[in-house]
């Protein structure tokens, strides 16, 4: 028994390693590519312009991008187990949408500001919680809450935001058209390091929570009755597991629009990796996700310079086949 822990532990540290030190070789590399050629040892003088563009124009968009992709990622992992469902994404449960629609209002008014924040990411965090709110009333019973109902909620919030969104769409004007459009498809952008020490904030504590919960998600995720006969507190986990996983969600949102196949393959691709134990898979997805999300908005703001493709365009056309291919060799260790 013992040699089956230290066999365990040394397997955890091993595999948190290597994605850990994939993540750190992303946030390295990748604010040194770019349409245009910087001099690093000029950003370590603090010599114009190479500093302005490494700082502040790639570094914090890299930064953000990881966090990003990070949270997509560990959102997705909790969902799949929450719902015991393969197809689960951070999209599935209607929190996206309610975001969506948030900002989708924001534009159609023509709010810039509120209290002093940018209305997209206010009107898309109140909307993000809003609607996670409502499908957690719905799915509640008794104080208890079953994964099967919180799916069709979810389902039937998603449709009903997203008809909401289609229609606020075609009663805008051009130019608010463009913008909502443009706004869905999602993207990253440089934003002030005050921003991301606001998003780390928010993100780092529901990791720890999540992280927390990883063993209970093992068996969550086996099904709601044998969960409860090895000692789970069924509803009390459920209830965690949606709000750490919705409130990731609906931060990201918020700040980047909807991002899609980040939450998807980058759970399932570890899975055929490093197994299906979440006390693994949680914070190496975390990882994963993160320096993910960077390479391709690093990609999506290189490969048309100086135009940019939206990142989550990229996310689908790099990740699919990545995805595909794997699938292809470890078929069988998918849920195993």
């Amino acid at each position: 028994m013992g040699g089956v822990r230290v066999l365990s532990r040394r397997r955890f540290w091993a595999a948190t390693g290597m994605c850990a030190l994939f993540l750190l070789v992303m946030l390295i590399t990748m604010p040194l590519i770019g349409s245009s050629r910087i001099d690093f040892g000029g950003v370590l003088e603090g010599r114009s312009p190479d500093r302005e563009i490494f700082v502040h124009a790639r570094l914090s968009r890299v930064l953000l991008a990881a966090l990003a992709g990070g949270a997509l990622a560990l959102a997705g992992v909790i969902f799949q187990a929450l719902l015991r469902d393969a197809l689960a994404t951070p999209f599935t449960l209607g929190v996206s949408s309610g975001a969506s629609l948030g900002a989708v209002v924001a534009i159609c008014l023509g709010w810039q500001t509120v209290a002093g924040l940018p209305a997209l990411w206010v009107l898309s965090f109140l909307g993000a919680a809003g609607m996670m709110l409502v499908v957690m009333w719905i799915a509640s019973e008794e104080r208890r809450m079953s994964s099967f109902t919180l799916l069709l909620a979810g389902v039937t919030i998603n449709s009903m935001c997203m008809a909401a969104i289609l229609f606020l769409h075609y009663m805008a004007s051009f130019g608010q058209s463009f913008a909502i459009v443009r706004w869905l498809m999602g993207g990253v952008d440089a934003v002030e390091y005050r921003t991301l020490a606001m998003v780390a904030a928010l993100v780092a504590p529901a990791v720890v929570v999540a992280i927390a919960q990883s063993k209970d998600l093992n068996l969550l995720a086996v099904g709601e009755q044998w969960a409860a006969t090895r000692g789970v507190a069924v509803s009390r986990t459920m209830v965690i597991a949606y709000l750490v996983g919705s409130f990731l969600t609906g931060v990201v949102t918020a700040m980047t629009g909807p991002i899609g196949f980040v939450g998807l393959i980058v759970p399932h691709g570890l899975r055929l990796v490093v197994g299906a134990d979440h006390r693994v898979l949680v914070p190496c997805s975390f990882c994963v996700g993160a320096g993910f999300l960077a390479a391709c908005d690093t990609l999506a703001r290189t490969m048309l310079a100086p135009a940019e493709v939206p990142v989550g365009v990229v996310t689908a056309l790099v990740g699919g086949p990545c995805f595909i291919w794997l699938l292809r060799r470890r078929r069988p260790v998918v849920w195993s």
